[in-house]
């Protein structure tokens, strides 16, 4: 890709992993990933909902838009189609908001799932209002242009990971996680055992167990090589003087 283009389509997921996805948690689900994909795979905690009841996951359409302008938006807008999460960048910067209520409303006509954009959107108290989904790295009502250049459905660093077109992306109060199709079903599988061993956890809660044992916090504090002082800060630097 040498300058502006746009691409129609994006790669094809099954819809009943993206559905079974959508079920889990965030958190759930970046924890299955393993210690370094699922940190690779989550993105910067400065993407964040509109409002803390938002949910989504979809597969991303995707667009690089020109600072201060969102051209392209309008394009990736247009060719989205129901279920889709449109994922937006513009480098991260806040000058020209990406999103506004008009095209929320019009997204949620076409049954698009949501959006996350690392960029500035507006009209947030009527996005909320409206009900659809929103992560964003800013509010600002910047006004934006309408020239480009830019693309669509072409890999973006969104949040400070790769978003190809056609990634999973979920999205709830604790952050948004882009899956790769590759990754999903290990990441479903992984977050419904996940849920499953937290449901026992709670069960040893209810019955009286304590936190503390059921998670071997103990045998870590040892290994950490911490040393467990019965006395007070205070004390012990008066020891000392």
């Amino acid at each position: 890709m040498t300058g502006p283009v746009v691409y129609t389509r994006i790669p094809e997921c099954d819809p009943a992993l993206v559905a079974a996805a959508a079920e889990r948690g965030v958190a759930d689900l970046h924890e299955a990933l393993g210690a370094v994909t699922g940190r690779m795979l989550l993105m910067d905690p400065r993407m964040r909902p509109l409002d803390l009841t938002m949910r989504v996951a979809g597969p991303a359409v995707t667009a690089f838009n020109y600072p201060g302008d969102n051209l392209m938006m309008h394009q990736a807008l247009y060719l989205a189609g129901k279920g889709q999460v449109l994922v937006m960048a513009n480098g991260g910067g806040h000058q020209g908001a990406l999103w506004g209520e008009l095209a929320g409303h019009y997204a949620q006509q076409k049954g698009i799932a949501g959006l996350v954009a690392d960029a500035a959107v507006r009209d947030a108290a009527q996005l909320v209002e409206l009900g659809f989904p929103v992560w964003s790295s800013a509010i600002h009502a910047s006004h934006p242009e309408k020239r480009g250049p830019g693309a669509v459905n072409v890999p973006v660093v969104c949040g400070g990971v790769i978003v190809n077109p056609g990634d999973i992306i979920v999205g709830d109060a604790d952050g948004v996680l882009v899956i790769p199709p590759e990754h999903l079903k290990r990441a479903v599988d992984g977050a419904r055992e996940r849920a499953a061993k937290e449901d026992g956890v709670r069960q040893k809660l209810a019955a009286g167990a304590t936190l503390y044992d059921i998670l071997g916090i103990g045998k870590a504090i040892v290994a950490s090589g911490a040393e467990i002082r019965d006395t007070t800060w205070q004390q012990d630097q008066a020891k000392k003087a």
